[in-house]
């Protein structure tokens, strides 16, 4: 007598569509948005405030790039505000005090952002401080260091730093730098061996030194990436303003914290991607700016994102609880 093997039960549609949508959440939720704030105001979807959008969503977008990286290794990096502050700054001030070029000063401003992650990274790696107190310590020293250079005024910045915020045809370089930067974080995620790296140390990092990969060398490049896009999001939002603000980026880190979480990155490590970061950082900007529209207080706006935050946390947990 034979026994028939039941064959596997295919899920229903509706089944691999709730799948689906937990999954990618914030692309949902940013669709959602969109739809209501057409509906509530047909100023929403014109091109200009579209092209603002773009603009806003920028600067915090490319802070959030840089975030990715740490983020899926378990870490945390609250200084990238005030480093894109210290970045533009010191650009600003090679240009001014030191007469150097433009284009010379703004290769200095990435580099100083690097130096600063980098610096970060070894005390996390190699003194091994917590994470948030080495980034809040360097958070603090990038912020004294950007007053004490511009005595707590703006400084002028060069042509190739102002060029930054431009428009190149009916484009903001803006949007072009943001684009640039999201390339660059897809790349190495998916398509190098440091970005395979990163997954399997936020996963687990004694597997992974175990198996032979160099986890504090691996922590230093990711803190180094996180403030060299923090250096670029400085100069970028420099050029916006034509000078380098000495109070630029203040609560930028937390936005950029909450775009990477909302793109379904997990505080625990091991999970977050380039696309995701970006479709959370223009859902912030899409919120503030609907809200705007709207005419909403600003302080209400502070309390939406925060339960935007607070929302993707949750909704986060329960993801990786269903997924155990």
């Amino acid at each position: 007598m034979t026994s028939a093997v039941s064959a596997p039960t295919r899920p229903s549609p509706m089944a691999r569509l709730g799948h689906w949508a937990l999954n990618h959440g914030a692309l949902v939720g940013l669709i959602v948005l969109c739809i209501a704030l057409f509906i509530a105001t047909p100023d929403f979807l014109t091109v200009s405030n579209i092209v603002n959008i773009g603009i806003q969503t920028a600067v915090v977008a490319i802070l959030a790039f840089g975030m990715t990286f740490v983020i899926i290794t378990a870490g945390i990096d609250l200084s990238v505000g005030s480093l894109a502050a210290f970045s533009a700054m010191v650009s600003a001030w090679m240009f001014t005090s030191a007469s150097m070029p433009g284009w010379l000063t703004l290769v200095i401003g990435l580099l100083a952002g690097l130096v600063a992650g980098a610096a970060s990274g070894l005390a996390v790696a190699y003194a091994k401080l917590p994470a948030f107190i080495a980034t809040l310590a360097m958070m603090s020293v990038a912020r004294g260091l950007t007053l004490v250079i511009s005595d707590g005024t703006p400084i002028p910045t060069a042509g190739a730093v102002n060029w930054l915020g431009d428009d190149l045809g009916p484009i903001p370089v803006p949007v072009i730098m943001m684009a640039l930067a999201g390339v660059a974080c897809w790349f190495v995620l998916s398509r190098t061996v440091l970005g395979r790296s990163l997954y399997a140390i936020g996963g687990n990092p004694e597997a992974a030194r175990l198996s032979g990969l160099p986890v504090k060398h691996t922590l230093v490049v990711v803190y180094a990436l996180s403030g060299l896009f923090a250096g670029l999001a400085g100069l970028v939002l420099a050029g916006r303003l034509s000078s380098a603000q000495p109070q630029a980026g203040v609560s930028y880190e937390m936005d950029a914290i909450a775009a990477v979480v909302i793109g379904g990155a997990s505080l625990a490590g091991g999970a977050g991607k380039a696309s995701g970061t970006f479709i959370g950082a223009i859902l912030l900007a899409v919120i503030r700016n609907g809200l705007n529209i709207l005419n909403v207080s600003s302080f209400w706006q502070q309390v939406v994102i925060g339960c935007v935050i607070a929302v993707a946390v949750g909704f986060d947990v329960f993801r990786t609880r269903k997924e155990s």
